[in-house]
């Protein structure tokens, strides 16, 4: 029972985390994709999913290892 609840705790907080990378994104496809079932534009909602999604693409792009290691270098760590 044990080993479940810890499988549990560990698929909410990989949830949690993709939900926090990519919520925006996720947000604004859902609203695209309900004005168009609404048989409303949703051309507007869909490039605010756009911008979204680059946006979340250069955070991305920011967190390496790389950058990580010359941030411990600029730091004094070893």
């Amino acid at each position: 029972m044990t080993e479940y609840v810890v499988v549990v705790a560990l698929v909410a907080v990989a949830a949690i985390a993709v939900y926090q990378l990519f919520g925006q994104v996720v947000r604004t496809q859902t609203a695209a994709m309900a004005r168009e079932l609404a048989g409303e534009d949703g051309t507007e909602a869909s490039k605010r999913a756009r911008a979204a999604a680059a946006k979340t693409t250069g955070q991305l792009k920011e967190k390496s290892l790389k950058s990580f290691t010359n941030n411990a270098a600029a730091g004094g760590g070893k």
